[in-house]
């Protein structure tokens, strides 16, 4: 007979797991034996059987799936932060119409709310007796913990990577809040909270993916129904960096909705929605506090808060006065912080793909939708601009020339994104020097950019560019670099299906771009993940063809790409008729996907892998020649490297930055980072542990993170003696 001590030593241990499959244990009888005798069972049992019910239901055998399915205490399933916080909160004094409440939000099935679902929460909400706004904050309250850790974690098991998910049982009720939320008046606060929930959502976990692409979907259609700028400029924002489709397309519909019932484009509600935050001039917005006074500024892409005393000293941290005076109006300033920062790299992005939209404005609208806009122009006066014909940039409070002549242009001149291509070398060079003499720091390359050509190799080929064919990539990085730039990709499993090239549309050229990848086959099984898709992809081909052709497709692992059998060949567009524009932004991104992805730029791979069948590739890549982006790199530190305090120490000669230590002297190369020592070119394994270089003063522009690892290495080398770290140490 099972004791009273181990049947709760059993059902403890049923509560810390992720779901039961195995009912041939003291786990099952002491469970089974309860509900047998309609004893109610703790919190965390019930949990594990209302997730087995869900995605194992013929794990439990009848008549137990009906009597677990009949369960109603407690409300939520117990373990996730937002859940206990709330069923606490609903059995608390006068809490009947909040425990009605969550029963309803528990009921949120379906992609959108039913008419009678939005019907009986109005009549939820209003019979909760609360002020409107003390029904938001505690809304919102339960919902800011959603993103926090389990309160009660799962053993570990065959679950997988469980324990980062939402509770399958309780991710309803979540978007069922979050539905409710839109019912209520707008208020930023729920906007914010929104966005931060479908970040999370988002969030990939290894071997699953998304945590819950349908609560971030949930949470769009929320600000989707949301009025108010504050909504609006959410959707934007999010519009720029979500990369997960289902969203992206919910995203896409909403801003498009929005922008039919203003009349405007697409593109044009992008550009105005981006609020100013509080700023009143480019970048910069003061804020009185009883008698101190707070800046609000943007400083090199970063917002910072700096604070004047009632004596009108600058002081580092927050005045006491203020921080008792007016929590409210100090709390909105750190918001607005980190809202910036938010929205300033979203508003990158954007500006970066601007290059293909072929998008045009007047001077007068462009002057203050971007240069003159609190936020945008902080961004805007970093980059170049074509006004009129005439290539300008911003220096000494005006839009300038080359000769730094002030430019005058008429209010309806046109004015477009400046780009390289097509430009004389010495103009463009001359380019970066005016940006380097106004110690202009460029948001992302521009004047600095990579501009690919048609070679003679592609006009033999005519169709197709091979010119980064051959390499191999990790599978999962290629595929998010790849969404962030707009190219659409599908993990490759290792199984008997068939895949389309990674493709980037370009509606506004009537092309469409294709990237021919596989994976790398390897019956070792070292090149599957567990959730069955390939670690490697091989690369080939880079083509284009009209927007509306039909889709290739080619086998997971290696093969051809074909049409289908009942599709018409559409003839691929010549290399040489595709416009120099796109076929360099095209290349450009082929070319930043290899450079990033590539197991050739990894350290751990000198034994070239399993059975060391890359040794030849990675030697090959990591100290061969040089990409384009590497080239500008390498012209690009032939600059900084007399500036460093290290000077003495370094020379940049052909792929190497060659750096002189006390120990040894040291060749990185370039394009990988990867290190040899000299004169006999022994390999250097150092991994790079963060992305902070050396200080070389002026950067022409942001984002390269090989140019940071590459200075980083040279300043650590420059002072071998001075090197503690045992796995460097005992290399040298």
């Amino acid at each position: 007979m099972t004791t009273a001590p181990e049947t709760a030593s059993s059902l403890e241990e049923l509560g810390r797991q992720y779901t039961t499959y195995d009912h041939d244990n003291p786990q099952w009888d002491a469970a089974a034996a309860a509900l047998d005798a309609g004893r109610p069972l703790p919190g965390p049992v019930v949990a594990t059987l209302r997730r087995t019910l869900l995605l194992h239901p013929y794990c439990i055998g009848e008549p137990y799936r009906t009597v677990v399915a009949a369960l109603k205490e407690p409300l939520l399933n117990p373990g996730e932060a937002w859940a206990d916080r709330a069923m606490a909160e609903a059995a608390g004094p006068g809490g009947d119409p909040w425990q009605r409440l969550l029963a309803h939000a528990l009921t949120a099935a379906g992609a959108r709310p039913t008419r009678r679902w939005e019907k009986t929460g109005r009549t939820l909400l209003d019979g909760l007796g609360e002020d409107p706004g003390a029904v938001r904050e505690r809304l919102l309250s339960w919902l800011a913990l959603a993103t926090r850790p389990r309160t009660l974690p799962y053993d570990p098991g065959p679950y997988g990577n469980a324990g980062a998910l939402f509770d399958p049982y309780n991710v309803d009720a979540v978007r069922g809040l979050v539905w409710l939320l839109s019912l209520l008046e707008p208020h930023p606060d729920t906007v914010r909270t929104l966005g931060a929930l479908v970040a999370h959502a988002l969030r990939k976990v290894p071997g699953t993916g998304p945590r819950s692409p349908k609560l971030a979907n949930a949470c769009v259609l929320a600000l989707s129904r949301t009025d108010g700028d504050a909504a609006l400029a959410e959707l934007a924002r999010l519009a720029a960096r979500v990369t997960y489709k289902g969203t992206l397309k919910q995203l896409d519909t909403a801003l498009t909705a929005r922008a039919e019932a203003l009349g405007l484009s697409r593109a044009e509600i992008e550009e105005l929605a981006v609020p100013d935050y509080g700023l009143t001039g480019v970048g910069r917005g003061t804020h009185t506090l009883g008698d101190c006074t707070a800046e609000l500024a943007v400083r090199s892409g970063k917002a910072v808060l700096t604070w004047t005393n009632a004596s009108g000293k600058a002081v580092k941290s927050v005045p006491a006065a203020v921080r008792r005076d007016h929590p409210g109006e100090l709390k909105e300033l750190k918001t607005a912080v980190k809202d910036i920062d938010k929205m300033l790299t979203a508003q990158a992005e954007r500006l970066d793909r601007l290059f293909l939209s072929r998008r045009r404005w007047t001077y007068g609208v462009w002057r203050e939708r971007y240069l003159d806009h609190p936020l945008v122009g902080t961004l805007a006066r970093r980059l170049l601009w074509t006004v009129g014909g005439t290539a300008c940039g911003f220096a000494e409070g005006a839009l300038r020339t080359l000769d730094g002549t002030k430019a005058r242009p008429e209010p309806d001149a046109p004015v477009e994104l400046w780009h390289p291509i097509g430009h004389d070398p010495a103009e463009v060079l001359a380019w970066r020097e005016w940006l380097e003499r106004h110690a202009v720091t460029q948001p992302f390359k521009q004047a600095h950019r990579e501009v690919y050509l048609l070679t003679d190799a592609e006009r033999t080929t005519r169709v197709y560019s091979n010119r980064f064919a051959a390499h191999v990539l990790r599978q999962h990085q290629f595929h998010s670099l790849a969404a962030v730039r707009g190219w659409n990709n599908k993990l490759r499993l290792g199984v008997d299906d068939s895949y389309p090239p990674a493709t980037r549309e370009l509606p506004e050229w009537g092309l469409r771009a294709e990237f021919w990848v596989d994976g790398v086959e390897d019956w070792s099984g070292d090149n599957i993940t567990e959730s069955g898709s390939y670690l490697w992809l091989g690369t080939d081909q880079v083509r284009f063809y009209p927007i509306g052709a039909p889709q290739h497709l080619a086998h997971a692992g290696s093969g051809e790409y074909r049409l289908a059998w009942n599709e018409q060949p559409v003839d691929p567009v010549p290399l040489a008729e595709i416009p120099p524009l796109v076929l360099s932004e095209v290349l450009r991104d082929v070319d930043l996907f290899v450079g990033v992805a590539s197991l050739g730029n990894d350290p751990d791979w000198q034994d070239g892998g399993p059975d060391g069948r890359f040794r030849e590739y990675w030697t090959s890549y990591g100290f061969g020649e040089l990409s384009q982006s590497a080239e500008t790199r390498r012209d690009l530190l032939a600059r900084l490297v007399p500036r460093l305090a290290i000077a003495d120490r370094c020379a940049v000669e052909g792929r190497f930055l060659h750096v002189r230590g006390d120990l040894h002297t040291y060749k990185i190369h370039l394009g990988s980072g990867n290190i040899l020592i000299a004169p006999h070119d022994r390999y250097l394994c150092i991994v790079p542990k963060g992305t902070g270089g050396a200080e070389a003063g002026h950067l022409p522009f942001e984002g390269d993170r090989m140019l940071s690892v590459i200075l980083s290495k040279a300043v650590l080398l420059a002072a071998d003696t001075e090197i503690t770290d045992p796995t460097i140490t005992s290399q040298l």
